[in-house]
C-alpha cells in the first residue's frame, strides 16, 4: 500500500486488546499488506506520536478501537479530524460496538470506514483479511508536515 508518490503508508493501530492487535496484524499480513504497523495500546500515546510528527513526510492510516482505557476512541477521532495536520488522515474505526448511534456519530466526526469486530474468531479473521484487501486498492493523501513556524503548509498565520 503506497500513495501515488510511491511513498509507503504507515498503519497506526490503536488497540488496547493484545489478542485483537495480534489478530489484526496477522490477518492484514495474510491479505498481503506488508506496510509498517505502529501499534499503540493507549490513545494518549498514539495522539502524542501523531501530533509530534510521527508521520512526518509520509502517509498513514489509523485503525482505531473505540474502547480504550485512557482516551476514548471517539475523542481521538475528533482530535484527528479537527487538527489541521492530521485531518486528511484516514481513520478506520474497528470496534465491537455495533450501536447505530455510535456508528452515526463516528461518521459525523469524519471516520472513513466503520467496521464492527465479529465476536467469533474465524469471522473476525475473515473481516480483517477483507479489510486488508480494501487497503490494497485505496489512494491516500500525504500528511501535511508543519512548517518551521508550527503552521501547516498552505494555511494562513
Amino acid at each position: 500500500m503506497t500513495v501515488s508518490s510511491g511513498r509507503p503508508i504507515t498503519i497506526v493501530m490503536i488497540e488496547d486488546d493484545e489478542g485483537h492487535a495480534r489478530l489484526i496484524e496477522k490477518n492484514i499480513r495474510r491479505a498481503g499488506i506488508c506496510n509498517r504497523i505502529v501499534a499503540f495500546r493507549l490513545g494518549g500515546e498514539a495522539m502524542a506520536w501523531l501530533m509530534n510528527g510521527g508521520l512526518a513526510h509520509g502517509s498513514g492510516l489509523v485503525m482505531l478501537d473505540l474502547n480504550l482505557p485512557d482516551i476514548g476512541g471517539v475523542e481521538i477521532l475528533r482530535k484527528i479530524k479537527t487538527d489541521p495536520q492530521l485531518r486528511r488522515l484516514p481513520v478506520v474505526v474497528l470496534t465491537t460496538d455495533d450501536d447505530q448511534r455510535e456508528i452515526q456519530r463516528c461518521y459525523d466526526l469524519g471516520c472513513n470506514v466503520y467496521v464492527t469486530k465479529p465476536v467469533e474468531y474465524e469471522s473476525f479473521a475473515a473481516a480483517i483479511r477483507k479489510l486488508g484487501l480494501f487497503l490494497e486498492v485505496i489512494e491516500l493523501p500525504p500528511v501535511d508536515p508543519p512548517d518551521r513556524g508550527g503552521r501547516v503548509k498552505g494555511t494562513r498565520p
